[in-house]
């Protein structure tokens, strides 16, 4: 279990993987700085133990400590107890959720590796906002999704603003990033799925008309845009399907993790019911 540490100086060199989290530039999960994982609030670090980005310290107030609780037997690492303005001031800002933990970043996994026995995956092209990376990711787990395939252009999942708003899933749903793009498309084709690029155009066909045409044991890849922008004509040329989500006279879009919400909840409607006959 972890070994309590008592710490009183914000300035303590042992608690550098926490400070300036509020920094643009030298924040400790910068990819190309420290490049770590920061987890935040109790069950948020609840999921960074339980997975593969395997913590190397805590730091947090003794209250959040006792929350913990037997979570924390599953981690030989040091837990630096501090009180709370020793926190504020080391990390940069008051944070309420009182707990943090680093971790390292994993090498990503292959793409062979993600998709092997996935039936649906979600595909990001210049997704740049990290809380709809995290709610993305949240409702990803939520409805079914078996792993996210980054395109271009995306923001960084691993962000401490993205892992705690995908409530700790961003830890634990596969995901890996596709080198070539949007040529990398071919590579998912190629591996079984129907590539389905999602757009507001009036024109094309609604969600469960092309999901419904999909068979019981069909892959599917689900792909989404930029906020605004949406997909690149190109990106959707290189497409099997195009697909739109049904809108109110007056309404021309949704967010982009609310619409991805939408096309994850109706492809595993179709799947249960295809499952089902």
């Amino acid at each position: 279990m972890v070994n309590v540490i008592d710490i009183s100086d914000a300035d303590d060199p042992r608690i550098d993987d926490y400070r300036n989290l509020n920094s643009s530039d030298r924040r400790p999960d910068l990819p190309g700085g420290k490049g770590l994982v920061i987890a935040e609030g109790v069950l948020v670090v609840q999921r960074m133990i339980a997975s593969r980005f395997a913590p190397h310290s805590l730091l947090g107030v003794d209250r959040r400590l006792q929350e913990l609780g037997s979570a924390l037997d599953a981690v030989d690492v040091p837990f630096y107890r501090v009180p709370t303005e020793v926190m504020d001031e080391c990390i940069g800002f008051h944070l309420n959720r009182g707990v943090l933990a680093a971790a390292r970043r994993a090498p990503e996994p292959h793409l062979d590796t993600v998709l092997d026995g996935a039936r649906t995956v979600a595909m990001l092209e210049g997704v740049n906002d990290h809380e709809n990376i995290g709610s993305m990711f949240r409702n990803a787990t939520g409805l079914g999704i078996d792993a996210v395939l980054f395109g271009a252009r995306c923001a960084d999942p691993l962000y401490r603003r993205a892992v705690r708003v995908s409530m700790g899933h961003v830890l634990r749903l596969p995901f890996t990033h596709i080198p070539e793009w949007p040529a990398g498309i071919d590579e998912v084709r190629s591996r079984g799925f129907t590539v389905v690029a999602l757009t507001p155009d009036p024109e094309v066909p609604m969600l469960t008309e092309v999901l419904h045409d999909r068979g019981p044991t069909d892959r599917v890849a689900l792909l989404v845009g930029a906020e605004g922008p949406g997909l690149r004509k190109h990106t959707m040329n290189a497409c099997d399907a195009r697909a739109r989500i049904p809108m109110a006279p007056g309404t021309d879009s949704l967010n982009v993790a609310t619409a991805a919400a939408v096309a994850f909840y109706e492809r595993l409607r179709s799947m249960q019911m295809a499952d089902a006959r």
